[in-house]
């Protein structure tokens, strides 16, 4: 169980450097005209189109943590036992109570 967390933290840990990562440095390749044919741009044009590029990598950097984790085999996550024993238990102890209906109240009243 140890592993699988640790892979998913690393896989987390990855995205969120990304996400800080990939805008700071396309603003920054915008503002040194690194990109090809943004030397030409006035500075305002040059502000908007980074802006764009940056929200747009870092929406590429969730979608691929999305993917990654829909990709995740889902039978490596099971259940802890005794915490579906404790949640059957406390659902039949309350179970007559919680599905009174306002019928039968009415009559017992």
């Amino acid at each position: 169980m140890g592993g699988a967390m640790t892979a998913v933290v690393n896989k987390f840990f990855i995205a969120s450097l990304c996400m800080l990562a990939a805008p700071i440095a396309i603003l920054y390749s915008f503002q040194s005209n690194l990109f090809p044919g943004s030397s030409g741009m006035s500075p305002e044009a040059m502000t908007v189109w980074s802006g764009i590029v940056a929200v747009i990598s870092v929406n590429v950097v969730i979608a691929f943590y999305i993917y990654m984790a829909i990709k995740e085999p889902s039978g490596k996550h099971e259940p802890d036992p005794k915490f579906l024993a404790n949640a059957k238990a406390s659902v039949k102890q309350s179970g007559p109570s919680v599905m009174d209906s306002s019928p039968d109240r009415a009559k017992q009243e």
